[in-house]
């Protein structure tokens, strides 16, 4: 190869990266939709909508949530994994991994993580607690377990089939020893307003969204499933301390693109994403709600997402667990 042909060469890789550099500077062309896969008013849909503002400023074009809840959340996924628009994100949270593996176990899956979606950084991670309602005399899961070895009449709600609070209840009944019936909701909204209600005695649900509901007393924490306690309730242990290890779960809540989205607009989107996680204002918001910002990197969101996939596909397996 003469030198000419390997500048000529050169020159054309140069010219083909300014090129994907300016597409990714004129993305986006028009309004950018945000699927939360879940009711409104949970936690995911509260921190969605606190970068959706920021990135509406910064991306100079309208960054609009949209809910599409049901599934234990693959419904909003499948249709970010079949999107084609270039202008559509997903907003998702730990129980992607969970859903997605009771719907391969089951032989439904309608997209695969790995395969149908890019991620793009952690939003945040929110502690997940495990909560019954007050006239549950339980403090903790040694109690709770108690209670439930005496009862034949316990509910625990999770946000559906396949979520991480079924897998979670199906774990603890097969750990502990005990009997509660699953009562399925479409989101974490709904769980929690029939945990206030008395419905159902147990269940769990990221920490933002109930925070306020514990501070008054109108729900009470057992535990959470981080691997530290919450620095917003250090006096609640986590379940590992409690002698639950197989449901320490990260608490992340991140975004994710089509796996067709070329790579210069999920740099651009990374970046737009990081920058938000460190505003201020959105730190201080985040924070407020019990959170710790995210911002990391493509490769280390990815990497979490995959250890997730992998810790709870085994799981999913062993306890069969089904979806609708």
């Amino acid at each position: 190869m003469t030198g000419l042909t390997r500048r000529g060469l050169l020159g054309a890789g140069a010219a083909l990266a300014m090129a994907g550099r300016a597409r990714a500077q004129e993305w986006p062309t028009r309004p950018v939709r945000i699927i939360v896969p879940f009711p409104a008013g949970g936690t995911t849909d509260l921190l969605v909508r606190l970068y959706a503002q920021r990135l509406t400023e910064t991306l100079g074009q309208s960054v609009v949530v949209e809910n599409r809840g049901g599934g234990g959340g693959s419904i909003g996924a499948d249709v970010v994994a079949k999107a084609t628009d270039g202008h559509t994100l997903l907003f998702h949270n730990l129980t992607f991994c969970t859903t997605t593996a009771a719907l391969e176990f089951a032989g439904r899956a309608p997209h695969a993580i790995e395969r149908d979606f890019a991620p793009i950084s952690m939003g945040a991670n929110v502690p997940m607690m495990l909560l019954v309602n007050p006239q549950v005399p339980a403090k903790d899961l040694k109690e709770f377990v108690a209670v439930a070895k005496q009862r034949t009449d316990l509910f625990y709600g999770s946000t559906g089939p396949g979520s991480t609070i079924n897998l979670v209840g199906e774990i603890l009944k097969r750990d502990a020893g005990i009997r509660m019936d699953h009562v399925p909701f479409r989101g974490a909204a709904p769980l929690v307003q029939e945990l206030l209600a008395g419905r159902v005695q147990f269940g769990g649900d990221q920490l933002s969204s109930s925070l306020s509901n514990i501070r008054a007393g109108a729900l009470r924490p057992i535990a959470t499933l981080a691997a530290q306690r919450a620095t917003a309730l250090p006096e609640v242990p986590t379940a590992r301390e409690q002698g639950y290890p197989s449901i320490e779960l990260l608490g992340w809540n991140g975004f994710f693109a089509p796996a067709n989205t070329p790579p210069a607009v999920l740099a651009r989107l990374q970046r737009e994403i990081a920058a938000a996680a460190r505003h201020p204002e959105v730190v201080r918001r985040i924070q407020e709600l019990g959170a710790e910002p995210g911002g990391n990197s493509a490769e280390e969101f990815g990497a979490a997402v995959r250890a997730q996939l992998a810790q709870v596909r085994p799981l999913v397996a062993e306890l069969q667990m089904q979806v609708e």
